[in-house]
């Protein structure tokens, strides 16, 4: 296990909308994070959800660094970075390899985290932009990623109960 949990104080109130963003996602990170707190490595790998066989903790947070690497890394800072998706496996990014530990998981999210605080710095949220072929603006597809990540704490809430009880946030 890595030292968990992480503090994760709430955004403040005060934030104009685009620190309000950062703050956000800064939050969900954590707070994704936070979720494979106290788990062994064998219940983090666990899929608990006989009915979404690849929903394990990890599997989520893979999932969200590929989020963070297609939408930020790609569609929002034009990166020519390679994605973590795989056109040929429309699951790929939730699959778990024999490689895949707590420790090199969330390594990997933090480190996409800190990517995608650099591209944003300083970016006008009506930056037009271009996402899967069509035009978009930054803050329009930032909405996106964290309506993505949303929905997938609730499922690590749900995924982390299954597991060993643990509720709340």
């Amino acid at each position: 296990m890595i030292p968990l949990p992480r503090h994760r104080p709430f955004p403040p109130t005060d934030l104009d909308v685009a620190a309000s963003l950062m703050a956000f996602l800064d939050f969900v990170h954590t707070t994704a994070v936070n979720k494979v707190a106290g788990l062994s490595e064998s219940q983090a790998r666990s899929n608990p959800i006989p009915t979404s066989p690849l929903m394990s903790p990890l599997g989520v947070i893979k999932h969200l660094t590929a989020v963070l690497r297609q939408h930020v890394q790609i569609h929002i800072g034009g990166l020519e970075v390679p994605p973590l998706w795989d056109s040929a496996d429309h699951d790929f990014e939730w699959r778990l390899g024999i490689d895949d530990t707590i420790a090199t998981v969330v390594t990997r999210f933090d480190e996409e985290c800190g990517l995608t605080r650099t591209t944003l710095t300083g970016l006008d949220l009506e930056t037009p932009i271009v996402s899967h072929g069509k035009p978009n603006r930054t803050g329009r597809l930032l909405v996106d990623v964290l309506q993505e990540c949303a929905r997938h704490l609730g499922h690590l809430d749900i995924v982390r109960e299954l597991i060993d009880g643990t509720t709340g946030e």
